[in-house]
């Protein structure tokens, strides 16, 4: 993070525009929005620029001396003048002030972002001065997502803070309060215009929350397969609500990011023949988690309910009491193979398709391997790197083709993904050549033969 986003106070500041031109004009609407007292220092101004210039605002026309720092909270250089912009800089910097130089973010000690206003609420996009098309493109974006009348619903919300704060003790109750007010039929009331009849259900909402307990919840959230724009959308919003997060090793770092910041983060990853935490353990503690009040987010790797052991945690749940949601994400097997082009069925390859286990209970690879062995079928191993060349033999040995197409893929979805492709003899031989890293998926099929022509990732 090159720059730390801030809200500054600016009302009733004096603030330096070094610059009269049209860039200057833009900057001097923008702080005069935030109620700044301007003084502006340039040879000559533009008319636009003129017309903002009325007391308490000052204007100099004249050149940019070093004393016009004196009492100034902020400095704005925007001159087409390379060598003031950079004696502005020096000077400000030189008193720690804030400077800003258009356009040239190397003598930025900060930087103004594209603003989506909705006041009091904004949301700032930066892109730490590399790419202003883009931010502006992404804050037209998002000027086309949050409603004009948000405004109103944060300045509703800003009247009842105190109220809330003092009949509601806790901050995580404080925080779910605020969360069903937003989520639910208040802000939709307030967003229509029926802002009395929201004020009035707002109250109701408050007055039934104090006497509710501390209801805890679990929510199973599959993460997909690696690449965090293969969330649902459910789950991003889950993501935000948690109190504690307990996440695997296969959630990446990416994905992390995107829960709430201030949430509690456990990790309960497992690897073969080393468990972080049991999965007992594990299911004890979302219990125990919930019956403290929390709402506690379960984020495994792919989707809970294949070979991610999520029926037996929800058990538990069940069995305590305590509510949960589960959200299913996408596969490994279904994101890997569609990142690497090999889809798992195809009229002319494979009519059927297998999702199996690499490993067992006790990490042996004791399969049944009769049925895995047909015409017209594509079988996928998870979390089988180690037992590569055990399936590979197995197969061939219960009937398989020795030339059977296979393909390993390591870190699907991610940017460390990479595709080992060969037949059930040659692929154990290529694969212990390289340094691969897991989580790894198997695909076993003639549908391997279209990644050649169909790995668009390339």
């Amino acid at each position: 993070m090159d720059f730390l986003p801030v809200f500054l106070r600016l009302r009733q500041q004096r603030v330096l525009l070094v610059g009269g031109g049209q860039v200057a004009l833009r900057k001097a609407q923008l702080l005069l929005r935030a109620e700044a007292e301007l003084v502006v220092v340039a040879h000559e101004i533009c008319d636009g620029l003129q017309v903002l210039l009325v007391p308490p605002h000052i204007c100099y026309l004249r050149s940019y001396e070093a004393s016009d720092l004196d009492g100034v909270s902020l400095v704005i250089a925007s001159t087409d003048d390379e060598l003031i912009n950079r004696r502005v800089s020096v000077d400000a910097k030189a008193r720690n002030l804030p400077v800003n130089v258009v356009d040239q973010p190397a003598l930025c000690s900060f930087i103004f972002p594209s603003i989506v206003d909705r006041s009091p609420l904004l949301v700032a996009v930066s892109s730490g001065g590399s790419a202003p098309v883009l931010a502006r493109l992404l804050r037209a974006r998002l000027e086309t997502l949050i409603p004009s009348t948000y405004g109103n619903l944060v300045q509703m919300m800003g009247r009842y803070r105190d109220t809330v704060k003092s009949r509601i003790h806790t901050t995580r109750l404080r925080m779910r309060f605020w969360e069903d007010i937003v989520n639910g039929p208040v802000a939709e009331l307030m967003l229509s215009g029926q802002h009395e009849r929201a004020e009035a259900l707002l109250q109701a909402t408050l007055a039934q929350s104090r006497a509710k307990g501390d209801q805890g919840e679990v929510y199973l959230v599959g993460a997909g397969p690696g690449d965090p724009d293969l969330l649902t959308f459910r789950a991003l919003r889950l993501m935000q609500q948690a109190d504690v997060v307990l996440y695997d090793r296969l959630v990446t770092k990416e994905i992390m990011r995107l829960v709430r910041q201030d949430a509690e983060r456990i990790h309960v990853g497992k690897k073969r023949s080393d468990h972080t935490m049991p999965q007992e353990e594990i299911s004890r503690l979302m219990v125990t988690l919930a019956q403290q009040g929390k709402r506690v987010l379960r984020l495994k790797g792919g989707d809970p309910f294949i070979f991610g052991r999520g029926g037996e945690e929800i058990a538990e749940l069940a069995a305590a009491g305590i509510p949960f949601q589960i959200v299913p994400g996408i596969t490994a097997a279904s994101g890997c193979a569609a990142y690497a082009g090999i889809p798992l069925t195809h009229r002319d390859h494979a009519q059927s398709v297998r999702f199996v286990t690499g490993h067992l209970k006790d990490d042996s690879c004791d399969l049944d391997w009769e049925p895995l062995v047909q015409a017209g079928q594509t079988v996928v191993f998870y979390m089988g790197l180690v037992s590569l060349p055990l399936i590979c033999k197995q197969l061939m040995q219960h009937g398989a083709s020795r030339d059977l197409p296979i393909a390993l893929i390591q870190q699907g979805t991610t940017p460390n993904q990479r595709v080992y492709t060969g037949t059930l003899q040659t692929l154990p031989a290529l694969v212990a050549n390289q340094n691969v890293q897991p989580p790894t998926l198997i695909i076993v099929g003639e549908v391997v033969k279209l990644h050649a022509a169909l790995r668009w990732r390339d």
